[in-house]
């Protein structure tokens, strides 16, 4: 674990040590350790062997991270149930699958002012106790609770999409790639659980849709639990809330608050971000219906939903090695797009005959492109101060962006009936997101000089 941010080496000169001075000419920070003996800035959080406690604070994270897309995912498979049982129309049924995605969004912009309130790792637990209290109100009976439980849910999820990033750079900044990888795979693995399982479940115990999908509120309890010795570090509290030191180089420092919000490199992660979680979403809250449109059962098109998630895992995982190892930088999403392309048109003309084909080749697209956009905003950081400015922005707007996936193919799906038109739609969204990854690729961190 890294001492806080203040005590943080600029990410472009930084050493294995996790918190060692800089090489160059940087003055020392407040009882920094001397750069030629990096093994003794090295304190363990918590007592016992270094080693094992870094494991264990992985293995919370990367459990914390499995809940943030449980939520959304667990319901997709029994959209159709819900729609019934709870009277409502097909833009009722797109606007609940929305509702998570704006949230993602607009309440993203909260997480610095509560980060400063609580600090990052104390907010984290808060955020995961009010997940699971928001799953479980959302099975109670009738559509104020429906909504209402989704609300809570998303809200939490979103205060964890902004954290994340943040705490990769701030705990774990000499295994970020390692790290940016587990928190991909753990998204994506999240998200094939509970694609994956809540139907079987449904169909296994008779309880229906309601008691199932209140089941996912116990993956969050188990997180909270998990996250509690990260609670019990010393000072880390009042530390996460200290400001950190202005970072120089690149003129990142200097600049103003607002500044973010003017620069090009800013924009394109923002962008990139927001336009493959559209394509991500649309397809998580509508591949089933279209499947069973087509004559899949409910349970053959959840697993399918599933399926996509297996190949998108490792995709995510690789994402952070592809991203620094690959050249020209533009290959990774260039090839991200090309996959997700092949699975829009084949889902388009032959769903249910190559559907295997297509899940593969979607899953590994935004498989590819979620974890290359999570890497963006870390990679194209100075410091763990600006990696949670610029995941608050590129999450903020990038999920408003992204609930007009879901929103969109509702409309679409009461207007038309059909899908070619909203397979169209999707294709011309790739296009957007891969002039986006052309600005989101180059190798320079935001607010840097030119």
């Amino acid at each position: 674990m890294t001492s806080p941010v203040t005590h943080q080496a600029p990410a472009a000169h930084q050493a294995p040590a996790t918190h060692q001075a800089p090489a160059a000419h940087q003055a020392p920070a407040t009882h920094q350790a001397p750069a030629a003996h990096p093994s003794a800035s090295r304190q363990p959080s918590l007592p016992g062997p270094a080693g094992a406690r870094a494991v264990q604070a992985a293995l919370a994270f990367s459990l914390a991270a499995l809940n943030l897309r449980i939520a959304v995912a667990s319901l997709s498979p029994v959209l159709a149930e819900v729609e019934h049982d709870e009277h409502l129309s097909s833009f009722g049924a797109g606007a609940l699958s929305t509702v998570p995605v704006v949230c993602f969004g607009a309440f993203a912009f909260l997480a610095p002012r509560l980060t400063r309130r609580f600090g990052p790792h104390h907010l984290l637990w808060y955020a995961l106790l009010a997940l699971a209290g928001g799953i479980v109100l959302r099975s109670v009976p009738g559509v104020p609770a429906l909504f209402g439980g989704t609300l809570i849910a998303g809200v939490a999820i979103a205060v964890g999409n902004v954290l994340m990033p943040q705490l990769i750079k701030h705990d774990f900044a000499g295994r970020a790639g390692l790290m940016l990888g587990c928190y991909s795979l753990a998204l994506s693995g999240g998200a094939a659980l509970a694609a994956g399982l809540v139907v079987p479940l449904a169909s296994a115990t008779g309880w229906g849709w309601r008691p199932v999908l209140a089941l996912w509120a116990v993956p969050a309890l188990l997180a909270a639990l998990a996250w509690l010795p990260e609670l019990l570090v010393p000072d880390r509290r009042s530390a996460s809330r200290r400001r950190p030191e202005p970072v120089q180089r690149g003129g990142a420092g200097t600049a103003a608050p607002g500044s973010l919000w003017r620069d090009r490199t800013a924009w394109a992660v923002t962008l990139y971000m927001g336009l493959q979680s559209l394509g991500y979403y649309a397809i998580l809250s509508w591949l089933p219906t279209l499947l069973r449109d087509h004559g899949m059962s409910d349970s053959e098109a959840g697993w399918m939903l599933s399926f996509s998630s297996f190949p998108g895992m490792a995709a995510s995982f690789a994402a952070p090695w592809l991203q620094h190892r690959l050249r020209p930088a533009f290959v990774p999403p260039l090839a991200a797009s090309l996959l997700c392309a092949t699975g829009f048109v084949g889902l388009l003309t032959s769903p249910v005959s190559g559907a295997y084909l297509w899940m593969t080749a979607l899953g590994l697209g935004q498989g590819l492109a979620v974890g290359l956009a999570l890497g963006y905003i870390v990679a194209r950081s100075p410091d763990a101060h600006h990696t949670g400015r610029l995941s608050t922005m590129a999450q903020g707007i990038g999920y408003l962006i992204a609930c007009l996936g879901p929103l969109g193919l509702g409309l679409l799906h009461s207007a038309s009936g059909g899908w070619s038109l909203r397979v169209a739609v999707l294709l011309a969204v790739l296009v957007a997101q891969t002039v986006a990854a052309f600005g989101a690729s180059r190798d320079r961190h935001v607010l840097a000089s030119s």
